[in-house]
C-alpha cells in the first residue's frame, strides 16, 4: 500500500470506534437493525448540555466522536464548532422571499422498493432527518425540523457538496474561463506524476477517472482514512506522518485502469475539481461560491466550507447550508439557472446536467437502488418519467429536482448508515410519491 494509505494503530482503533457508522456497502442487500430515531434525539439523551457538558455526553474532535452516531446527531448541525470552517458571504443585500403554501403531507402512502406500506411522516422519521423542506412551484409546502435541526442552523452537506463544485466549474465552463476536454494539468501542473497527469477536465466532473484510491469504510487500511485525516476531518493522531493537507494527500495518488473507461465514484476527485475551479477563477471555493451564487440568490443565512490545516475548502463534502437556502440553490437549478429574479447560472449549465452523462458507464458499477441513472458535472440524473435528478451526501443528504411536478425537496439527514442505499428504499419512492401528489 502506498504512503497516503498507512494509518497508525490509534487510527485503526479509532476507524474500528466510528465504524458502526458506515457499516453498509451499496451492494448489501438487507439492513441491519436500527435504533428508534425517536429514541437518538441530542436534548434527550443530553449530548451537549450544561457548562460544560458532562464528558460522557461531550462530542469532540480529538477522538472522533463526532462521527460516531448518535453523536452524529448533534455534530452534523455543528460541524464549525468542531471543524475550522471558511465564510461563504450572504452579501449585503435583501433575502429573497420563500412563499408558503402549506399542505398536509403527512399522511401521504407510498410503497417502499421493499413493498412496505409507509406514511410520508413515517419515511421522515425512519430516515433520521434533521430537516426536510418542500417546494413547488416555488413555494414551500412543508417544512419541519428534528433534533438539532432549526432553520437557522447550517447543516453539513457531505457530497451534495460536489454538486456545488460541479456547477461552479460548469459555470465557468460556459463563461470560457475553464475548458472541460484541457488536460487537468493545464490548470494544476502539480499533478503532472499523479493519476490526473493524463486526465481531462472532463473526465473528472464525470467521475470517470481510474485512480488507486478505496472508499471502503470498512477497511481500515483504506485511503478514505488518510483523506479525511488529510482534510482535517480527524485527528492524525501521535504517530502519524501522512499529508496534512487536501494538496498534500492529492499529489502522490496513482494511476490505476484507463480515464474514460467506467464510472467511479471517489470523492478524490471532486477536490482535484475543486482545485481546478480555485485556478481557472482566481478565488477560493467560498469566495467564488459567494460571488458566483450565494449573494445572487438572496441566500438567508452564511453558508460556510469545513477546512484543512492551510485553509483550503473540502470541496468533497464540506460544504454547510441551512435548509432553506439550499432549498433556494435547487429552486434556482429548477428554474434553469434563474432565481431571485436574476439568470444566476447560465440555462446551458443545468440543460448539460439534466440530459445526463453515459448510462452505460454508470450501470457497469451496479447499483442497486440507481437503476438507469447517470451523472454529469457531479450531479445523479434519474432519466425518468419526470427528468428528476439530484445531489446526494452520505447520511441521507439530499437535493431532489423534479422538472415536471415542479417540485424541489431538500433534505438533511443523520442516519447511522453512511451509503444512501440504506435511505433511498423509503426516499426515493417517498419523493415521487410527494411529486404526484402535488401535480393533482
Amino acid at each position: 500500500m502506498n504512503t497516503i494509505g498507512k494509518i497508525t494503530r490509534w487510527q485503526a482503533a479509532l476507524c474500528a470506534l466510528i465504524c458502526v457508522s458506515f457499516a453498509f456497502q451499496a451492494t448489501a442487500q438487507t439492513l441491519p437493525v436500527l435504533p428508534d430515531p425517536a429514541a437518538t434525539i441530542p436534548a434527550d439523551l443530553g449530548l451537549m448540555r450544561g457548562f460544560p457538558p458532562p464528558p460522557d455526553k461531550t462530542v469532540r474532535f480529538d477522538n472522533g466522536s463526532l462521527f460516531k452516531f448518535p453523536a452524529t446527531r448533534w455534530s452534523f448541525s455543528h460541524w464549525r464548532e468542531l471543524i475550522p470552517s471558511a465564510v461563504v458571504w450572504r452579501g449585503s443585500g435583501p433575502v429573497s422571499e420563500l412563499p408558503r403554501a402549506a399542505r398536509d403531507l403527512d399522511g401521504l402512502m407510498f410503497l417502499t422498493m421493499t413493498g412496505e406500506k409507509m406514511t410520508w411522516k413515517d419515511a421522515v422519521a425512519k430516515t433520521y432527518a434533521d430537516g426536510i423542506l418542500v417546494l413547488h412551484k416555488g413555494r414551500v409546502v412543508y417544512e419541519k425540523y428534528i433534533g438539532e435541526g432549526a432553520l437557522e442552523r447550517p447543516h453539513i452537506a457531505m457530497s451534495v457538496t460536489k454538486s456545488f463544485v460541479g456547477t461552479l466549474a460548469a459555470m465557468l465552463a460556459a463563461q470560457g474561463k475553464l475548458d472541460p476536454l484541457a488536460p487537468v494539468t493545464k490548470y494544476v501542473p502539480e499533478l503532472k506524476d499523479s493519476a490526473y497527469s493524463d486526465a481531462s477536465v472532463r473526465q473528472v466532473m464525470d467521475m470517470t477517472i481510474g485512480v488507486r484510491y478505496s472508499e471502503d469504510y470498512l477497511d481500515p487500511k483504506a485511503e478514505i482514512w488518510a483523506y479525511i485525516v488529510a482534510g482535517g476531518g480527524l485527528p492524525p493522531g501521535p504517530d502519524y506522518q501522512g499529508p496534512r493537507t487536501l494538496y498534500d494527500f492529492l499529489l502522490p495518488l496513482k494511476k490505476e485502469g484507463e480515464h474514460g473507461q467506467q464510472f467511479g465514484y471517489k470523492t478524490v476527485n471532486a477536490e482535484v475539481l475543486a482545485w481546478v475551479v480555485k485556478r481557472a477563477s482566481g478565488q477560493s471555493l467560498a469566495s467564488l461560491l459567494s460571488n458566483a451564487i450565494w449573494q445572487k440568490l438572496g441566500a438567508e443565512n452564511d453558508a460556510y466550507f469545513a477546512v484543512d490545516r492551510v485553509g483550503s475548502e473540502s470541496g468533497g463534502g464540506g460544504l454547510n447550508t441551512t435548509l432553506r437556502d439550499l432549498a433556494r440553490f435547487g429552486e434556482m437549478m429548477r428554474n434553469k439557472g434563474r432565481f431571485n429574479g436574476k439568470q444566476i447560472i447560465p440555462n446551458t449549465v443545468v440543460a448539460e446536467i439534466e440530459r445526463g452523462g453515459d448510462k452505460a458507464l454508470f450501470a457497469a458499477v451496479g447499483y442497486k437502488t440507481l437503476p438507469g441513472w447517470s451523472y454529469k458535472d457531479m450531479w445523479w440524473i434519474s432519466h425518468n418519467a419526470h427528468g428528476a435528478y439530484m445531489a446526494r451526501g452520505i447520511y441521507g443528504q439530499s437535493i431532489y429536482i423534479d422538472p415536471k411536478a415542479e417540485m424541489v425537496i431538500v433534505r438533511y439527514a443523520s442516519h447511522p448508515i453512511a451509503p444512501n442505499v440504506a435511505n433511498d428504499p423509503i426516499t426515493l419512492p417517498a419523493y415521487a410519491a410527494v411529486a404526484e401528489e402535488l401535480m393533482k
